[in-house]
């Protein structure tokens, strides 16, 4: 691929300020694109795109959450007065669960994994189809998981949220085959991130998804999950859409 594959273009990462977001919006930086890094932390988003800029590429943020419809419509707007263009959207922020079972699940949590999961990156797509629509072209590429291919890497509400993404990826690519318009995502497996579980101790959940963590094998870096973010966004994936992506050393071949 080009070093210069996205020059011209430019891309909304969410959750940009930590882990793989972080990561993918330095890796398309790099790439020639110009990045508006969505995230709910200030300082995060502010230090990656200070270090966008330090090596001469163009980085805006915002801050705010993206289930907030509010912070959507601002991202949205704040890419078009920048960048004129939408070429290109990383569904990426995302939280944990506790790993709680079905039956033990609160409705809180249940609420706020699907809200900032599921919810937001759905509300995010609706609002920048437009543009890609009119444009007759666009990638959009969601952070999905291991838990969207099982039941055996996450609590209930997670992992519903994450199969929740499969169907929205799958969706996206059979209504706007038509329209120029790929969607796909990556699964990842054990991450080096600083994606935060807090699991009750002695909960059924926990006691039961551990016993499948055997097969994770070498945890990936953040920086591997976004460069297999940057390919399935990029020209060199241009007949691939509606795919989900395992990028876990071969995790879910197991």
């Amino acid at each position: 691929m080009s070093t210069i594959a996205f020059s011209g273009r430019s891309v909304i990462v969410t959750g940009g300020g930590s882990g793989i977001g972080r990561a993918a919006a330095v890796r398309f930086a790099e790439q020639g694109a110009s990045v508006l890094i969505a995230d709910i932390n200030a300082d995060g988003a502010k230090d990656v795109a200070a270090q966008i800029e330090a090596a001469g590429g163009i980085a805006r943020t915002v801050v705010g959450d993206l289930s907030d419809p509010a912070v959507v419509e601002q991202v949205t707007a704040r890419a078009i007065s920048e960048f004129g263009r939408i070429d290109v959207l990383v569904n990426n922020a995302g939280i944990m669960d506790d790993m709680s079972a079905a039956a033990d699940v609160s409705d809180a949590v249940w609420e706020r994994v699907l809200r900032i999961n599921l919810t937001a990156p759905f509300l995010l797509t609706r609002a920048v189809l437009p543009y890609m629509l009119d444009a007759g072209r666009g990638s959009i590429v969601f952070t999905a998981s291991e838990a969207s291919l099982r039941g055996s890497a996450a609590g209930a509400a997670y992992t519903v949220s994450k199969h929740g993404i499969s169907g929205l990826t799958k969706s996206l690519a059979v209504m706007y085959r038509d329209k120029g318009i790929r969607a796909n995502a990556v699964a990842p497996g054990g991450t080096a991130t600083g994606i935060q579980v807090d699991a009750a101790e002695g909960a059924h959940g926990p006691a039961v998804v551990g016993s499948y963590f055997g097969n994770v094998g070498r945890p990936a870096a953040a920086e591997e999950q976004a460069d297999a973010i940057v390919f399935l966004a990029s020209d060199a994936a241009s007949n691939i859409s509606g795919a989900i992506l395992p990028v876990d050393n071969g995790w879910s071949a197991v």
